[in-house]
């Protein structure tokens, strides 16, 4: 496994690109309201990142092997899906909850990030899934700090997520990024303490748990991409690209409405 460790240039890189990625949630904020379409959505973001910030969605034909290109530049993933959800004509309604994972191309380099909306008031199980999910997230960049294994990132997320009833996906994990859409460690969002690789300044990945209302088990729809729960359940996710530095992180991820860090109640 050889590990891509950022200099200060690439730091800098990834600093602005990351913070364009983030600005493309703000941007598409207010148009979630129940009646647009995922694909409406996806047209929206295209432009803003063509247009306005001179970026490139990457997701856009993307193409690893044994997959056809990816359509759309944005994934879009609501209720049951879990992720890699294909925009297109499915219209929002009141109460769904859906993923928007936003990656661009700036100057040769990839930020990557995605958070969770809830259409209108939503439900209390909804709400509380994407809650949680949230506080996983945080737990797990809570971890990053020079020496630290990538298995406390897993474990802190997991041990969440199970004390509250919920279940994680396994198939799917975050990633380094950088002059590459997915680099090296993978960021597994399960796992035991003290156990994986020992994290470095420099390193750049992805924190990115997906997280089921019931059973963690999966199916793939024939179009290759989207992914949904097995049982129809509720999955949420959110992601941030984290750098480790000196003394512990940074989230890169950051513009100006980004949802605040949580304050969270850890139960035994």
């Amino acid at each position: 496994m050889t590990v891509i460790i950022k200099n200060e240039h690439d730091i800098s890189k990834m600093r602005i690109v990351c913070r364009l990625a983030s600005e493309v949630l703000d941007y598409i904020t207010p148009f979630i309201k129940p009646g647009i379409t995922t694909g409406e959505l996806d047209t929206l973001c295209h432009e803003y990142m063509i247009n306005e910030q001179n970026t490139v969605p990457a997701p856009l034909n993307y193409q690893p092997f044994g997959y056809p290109p990816y359509p759309k530049s944005t994934c879009i993933s609501v209720n049951d899906v879990i992720c890699h959800g294909i925009p297109g004509d499915k219209k929002l309604k009141n109460n769904d909850t859906l993923n928007i994972d936003i990656t661009v191309i700036k100057d040769g380099y990839f930020g990557d990030t995605s958070r969770m909306f809830i259409v209108n008031s939503g439900s209390i199980l909804g709400k509380r899934l994407v809650q949680i999910t949230y506080e996983c997230m945080w737990l797990g960049i809570e971890q990053v700090r020079p020496g630290a294994h990538l298995g406390d990132i897993g474990y802190a997320i997991q041990s969440h997520a199970e004390a509250h009833g919920y279940s994680i996906v396994r198939e799917y994990c975050g990633h380094g990024i950088g002059n590459m859409f997915h680099e090296e460690p993978q960021i597994l969002h399960y796992g035991r303490s003290g156990t994986g690789m020992q994290m470095q300044p420099g390193m750049i990945f992805t924190i990115e748990p997906m997280i089921n209302a019931g059973s963690c088990e999966i199916r793939t729809m024939p179009d290759q991409w989207t992914i949904k729960t097995r049982d129809h359940s509720l999955s949420a996710q959110w992601e941030h690209t984290v750098l480790v530095t000196k003394t512990g992180y940074e989230v890169l991820t950051v513009s100006a409405n980004t949802p605040a860090k949580p304050i969270i109640t850890i139960t035994d």
